[in-house]
């Protein structure tokens, strides 16, 4: 399932986008919908991996029994569409380079697995090295890298 996230996140990259992909599942393993951060693509602020992974797999009556993967530990954002959707768990590619709300998510019921994926870690450690003005941008933070 991570190899289906990886692979939209190398698609993000492709396009000149930030490299965070995601793929919503059912709990049999069925590719639901898949996607990728298209802020930089879309200009739109609100297209993270998962918003777009969610996006494509359409309605769905109930969400419990879903897996969201994603390579990249969820922003509060998207963090917030697992809580909302009521998703029941959540696989993590790593958690190295961004901690976003896993923890939170596992506090409040939702079945957090953490890989910490060198592939992963490497693809974005590449591209926040590369890119630091972008994903601070991308992270909320565009404050801190103008200030250095």
């Amino acid at each position: 399932m991570l190899e289906v996230a990886y692979d939209e996140a190398m698609r993000g990259l492709a396009e000149g986008g930030i490299p965070i992909g995601a793929a919503l599942f059912a709990a049999d393993g069925t590719l639901l919908g898949r996607g990728h951060n298209r802020r930089v693509q879309s200009g739109d602020p609100s297209i993270h991996a998962e918003t777009d992974a969610f996006r494509a797999a359409g309605r769905r009556r109930d969400y419990g029994s879903t897996i969201m993967v994603t390579t990249l530990s969820p922003c509060w954002y998207c963090s917030g569409l697992v809580r909302q959707f009521g998703i029941g768990s959540v696989i993590v590619g790593e958690s190295q380079t961004f901690h976003g709300g896993h923890d939170w998510l596992a506090e409040n019921g939702v079945a957090v697995t953490v890989l910490d994926d060198q592939s992963c870690i490497e693809m974005m450690s590449t591209f926040i090295a590369d890119h630091p003005a972008l994903w601070h941008e991308d992270i909320g933070v565009a404050d801190e890298i103008e200030a250095e």
